[in-house]
C-alpha cells in the first residue's frame, strides 16, 4: 500500500500526508487535530507566539488529539543583525510605501522596535513539552538541541530549498527532510544561499536529495490532490507535506476573504516578493507586488519591514482594500475543491489509493 512508508513508521501516523505548519497566526489547533485524528500529522506554526503561548497551544493540541502532531519553528527568525535600523533605512521604506498609505488615508507608522530573536527561548518548550515531531525552517539547530530531542523521542524534520541544503541536514542527523520547491505557497526557507537563487522545483528536488540522503524525503510544495501524492511517490518521495489546500479550508485561521481568494481566479496567479515582510515569500501578486518588483534594497530586514507592513495591512482590511493585502498561496492553487478539512483529508487518501 502507497501509504505504509519509512515516513508514516516514524511519525506513527496512518497516512504519510503532513499539514503544513503555517506561520503568522494563519495555524489553528482545530486544523492541526483535525488532520492528526484522520490519520495525516496536523501541523502548527509557532514561530511568532512567546514560550507560554507555544505551551498553550502544545496543551490545546494534546487536548484535541491524542495522535502525533508537528510544532513548527524557524531557526533564523531575523536578518536585521543587532535588530535595529538606522534613520535613513526606515525614511527611506517610508518614502516608498508613502503613497499606499495616502491613499488608504492612513498615518505612516512610526520606526519599528529593535527585534531580539525568540528561537532559544521557544526551543526550551519544545524541549519540556516534548512534541512527537519538531520541524523547523531556515536553518539547522545547534548539535546539541537535535541530540537532546533525540534522546526525548522527538522526531526532527529541516526543510531544504536546494540539494546542498539536505546534504546539510543530513549531516547533521535530521530524522527526515522537506524537499520545499519554488511552487510552494509562504516563505522560501533557504538557509545556504538566497531564496532567490534556491528555486528547484518539488519534483526535480525530490529525486536530487533522494540520490544523495539516506533519511526519509517530504515533497512539500504544488501538491494538492491525491495525484500529487500518487506523483511524488513514484519520484521517491517517503511522505507529502500539502499546505494551500489546508490553508483554504474552514479550520484554519486564515481570514475568510483570504480563503475564499484561494478559490477565486485571482489565485491564478502567484508571485514570489519580498515587499511585505522582507523575505522572498509566494502569495496571490497584487498591486504592490507588481510596483515593488527590483526595490528589494530599499526594503527594510525580516523581520522589520513586516511590522512595518503590518500597519499598512490593518487598514487595506479594514477598508477590504485587498489589493494592498499579500495573501499566501501556492501555485496549485486553482485546483483546490474542498473548503472543509476532512473532506480534504478523505479526498486525499481515497485519491492516493486510485492513482497508486
Amino acid at each position: 500500500m502507497w501509504n505504509t512508508t519509512s515516513a508514516a513508521q516514524k511519525f506513527g501516523i496512518e497516512y504519510p500526508i503532513l499539514q503544513g505548519p503555517f506561520g503568522g497566526n494563519l495555524s489553528s489547533v482545530k486544523l492541526t487535530s483535525t488532520v492528526s485524528n484522520m490519520g495525516g500529522l496536523g501541523g502548527y506554526g509557532a514561530y511568532t507566539l512567546s514560550p507560554p503561548e507555544i505551551s498553550d497551544v502544545i496543551q490545546q493540541i494534546k487536548a484535541s488529539t491524542d495522535k502525533p502532531y508537528n510544532i513548527n519553528l524557524w531557526v533564523s527568525d531575523t536578518d536585521a543583525g543587532d535588530g535595529t535600523i538606522t534613520d535613513e533605512q526606515f525614511h527611506q521604506v517610508q518614502q516608498l510605501f508613502r503613497p499606499y498609505f495616502d491613499e488608504l488615508e492612513a498615518e505612516l507608522p512610526g520606526k519599528p522596535l529593535p527585534f531580539k530573536s525568540r528561537f532559544e527561548n521557544q526551543l526550551e518548550v519544545i524541549l519540556h513539552e516534548k512534541p512527537p515531531v519538531f520541524s523547523f525552517v531556515f536553518g539547522i539547530p545547534a548539535a546539541d538541541i537535535l541530540e537532546q530531542c533525540r534522546r526525548l523521542g522527538i522526531v526532527t524534520v529541516g526543510a531544504a530549498t536546494t540539494l546542498d541544503e539536505a546534504i546539510a541536514l543530513d549531516s547533521a542527523g535530521v530524522d527526515m527532510i522537506i524537499a520545499s520547491g519554488f511552487e510552494a505557497g509562504g516563505h522560501r526557507p533557504s538557509f545556504l544561499a538566497s531564496a532567490e537563487s534556491s528555486m528547484t522545483g518539488t519534483f526535480v528536488l525530490v529525486q536530487l536529495i533522494k540520490e544523495k540522503v539516506k533519511v526519509p524525503v517530504i515533497a512539500a510544495g504544488g501538491i494538492a490532490n491525491g495525484k500529487g501524492i500518487a506523483a511524488a511517490f513514484r519520484l521517491g518521495a517517503d511522505a507529502v507535506q500539502i499546505g494551500t489546500a489546508f490553508l483554504a479550508t474552514e479550520e484554519s485561521n486564515a481570514p475568510s476573504i483570504h480563503r475564499d481568494m484561494l478559490f477565486s481566479d485571482a489565485a491564478k496567479t502567484t508571485t514570489l516578493s519580498r515587499a511585505f515582510t522582507g523575505r522572498l515569500g509566494r502569495g496571490i501578486a497584487n498591486r504592490i507586488t507588481s510596483d515593488m518588483l527590483n526595490q528589494d534594497k530599499q526594503l527594510l530586514a525580516f523581520p522589520l519591514q513586516s511590522h512595518f507592513a503590518s500597519h499598512l495591512r490593518k487598514v487595506a482590511i479594514e477598508k477590504e482594500r485587498w489589493d494592498f493585502v499579500y495573501l499566501w498561496s501556492g501555485q496549485i492553487a486553482p485546483v483546490l475543491k474542498h473548503r472543509k478539512a476532512a473532506e480534504l483529508m478523505k479526498s486525499l487518501v481515497e485519491e492516493a489509493n486510485q492513482h497508486s
